[in-house]
């Protein structure tokens, strides 16, 4: 049986790209349908940013607490894992949608369950669990909000091998013993922390020069010495050439490049990301299964003007809070469209209502590793490589007085990266402990292109950490 409905809007995956779309478009009072596979709520809700914050809190308050005197030695003791699952778990509603489902009903939104393929001209075919077919028209808009997987190289032994992903690592429920995690992004330095902290003898393999390879090269550094302190490995400048477990359990062994056997209990790959456009009918509207999607600056698909993607599979900025904005943006520009011939055109412009340019201009990211590091814009070296003429000021952390009664021995770093013509920021990184919290300040500097001469009048409140930007200053002005 096959029911053919209508809506003005369809969307494509419900997790926070696809749900703040939602959001929007009822908001405006258009008729929206938004079709899942999974669990309502998406990637971030229960495989990603979620529980691996959960995960990460304790690791990070112990780390914080052991530096303060006077509570240092009530803090000496493991943690309890039990514990710290049962948080994980409660975060991420025991994985169940029941909240997030609620919330779609009340919005007056449609949920169809079950695999959703693009069919054609402004059409969705779903089929449900059960085998029923729905065929959902779109009067005005399509958003595809599918995500993405993590990547598993093709590696000889590791499809049987039972490696772990960030779903694995992020919904384990037991500490394995010795943890190989290969790769240097966010999720394998996330993942290190949290692991080891939990009694993991950990060892992390990269191909490359060190962690956190997108960020400036100080904070992967500092990452990776807190790793050492901590008893963890970190090996850069190696490759894995292969994989050998018999069977999904026991142990596993990674063999490196140049024949080097290492020896786990579990196996973590996070060595990136791929989009799921597979079998979501792209061929259907001439796209091609499998890639990422391009889109303008109001996410709007390429050569499509009823067809939008936003979040991870477009391919701007893979964060969850980046999807979200894409979807806000999307959103108001579909609702705009939808309006008519005589209604105000959509503005894409640099920084325009309906235009994404935080994507490329304004970027923020937090990692939760021990210490945190976070970033907004670009760093000395992408700022160098657009043309930009800049400099670079740094400054130690740990001699901002905030800092020092954050934790005994605090060990950070700052820098912003100035436009000398436009004397305006373009971008920033904190690394340190509690260092997450200062980014939005720097987001707001950057999105807000905040001249220098007026962050002078932006006092910092003493003593906190954020008076960095005071000592920061000072440096530029020398």
């Amino acid at each position: 049986m096959t029911e053919a409905v209508e809506y003005d809007v369809v969307v494509l995956g419900g997790g926070p790209a696809g749900e703040n779309i939602v959001d929007r478009t009822r908001a405006a009072g258009l008729s929206t349908a938004l079709v899942e596979s999974e669990l309502v709520g998406g990637e971030c809700s229960y495989w990603a940013c979620i529980p691996s914050k959960a995960l990460l809190r304790p690791a990070l308050a112990r780390a914080d607490a052991r530096r303060v005197p006077g509570l240092a030695e009530a803090v000496r003791g493991p943690l309890d894992a039990e514990a710290v699952f049962a948080h994980r778990d409660y975060w991420t509603g025991n994985w169940k949608d029941d909240g997030q489902v609620d919330w779609v009903e009340s919005i007056g939104a449609h949920l169809y369950r079950g695999h959703g393929r693009l069919y054609g001209l402004r059409k969705v075919a779903v089929t449900s669990p059960e085998g029923l077919h729905h065929v959902l028209s779109a009067r005005h808009a399509v958003v595809v909000a599918t995500g993405s997987r993590a990547v598993l190289p093709d590696l000889p032994g590791l499809a049987g091998a039972g490696a772990w992903t960030s779903r694995e690592a992020t919904s384990a429920r037991e500490v394995p013993g010795r943890l190989l995690i290969v790769g240097g992004s966010v999720v394998a330095a996330e993942m290190a922390t949290a692991w080891q902290a939990l009694g993991s003898r950990v060892t992390v393999l990269v191909r490359g020069s060190g962690l956190l390879p997108r960020m400036e090269p100080f904070a992967g550094e500092l990452v990776a010495e807190a790793l050492t302190g901590a008893g963890a490995v970190v090996r850069t400048g190696v490759s894995v050439e292969a994989v050998v477990r018999d069977g999904p359990t026991g142990p596993v062994t990674v063999v490196l490049e140049g024949g080097e056997l290492l020896e786990g209990d579990e196996l973590l790959m996070a060595v990136g990301r791929a989009p799921r456009t597979e079998d979501i009918g792209l061929d259907t509207v001439g796209l091609t299964p499998g890639d990422w999607i391009g889109v303008d600056e109001s996410c709007r698909v390429t050569g499509h003007d009823w067809l939008y993607a936003v979040g991870d599979v477009n391919h701007r900025a893979l964060l969850t809070h980046q999807g979200k904005y894409q979807a806000r943006i999307a959103g108001a520009a579909i609702v705009a469209r939808a309006a008519g011939p005589g209604a105000p055109a959509p503005d894409t412009g640099r920084w325009g209502a309906h235009a994404a340019t935080a994507d490329t201009e304004a970027l923020p990211q937090a990692v939760f590793t021990e210490p945190e590091a976070a970033a907004v814009g670009l760093t000395l070296a992408e700022a160098e490589r657009a043309g930009h003429r800049v400099r670079a000021v740094d400054f130690d952390l740990g001699k901002v007085s905030g800092a020092g009664l954050y934790a005994d021995g605090y060990r950070g770093r700052a820098r912003m990266v100035v436009d000398l013509d436009r004397q305006v920021l373009l971008g920033a990184t904190f690394v340190g402990p509690g260092a997450a919290e200062l980014l939005h300040a720097a987001t707001v500097a950057v999105a807000g292109e905040v001249p220098i001469d007026r962050l002078w009048h932006a006092v910092p409140a003493f003593p906190t950490i954020s008076e960095v930007w005071l000592r920061l200053l000072e440096a530029y002005r020398g």
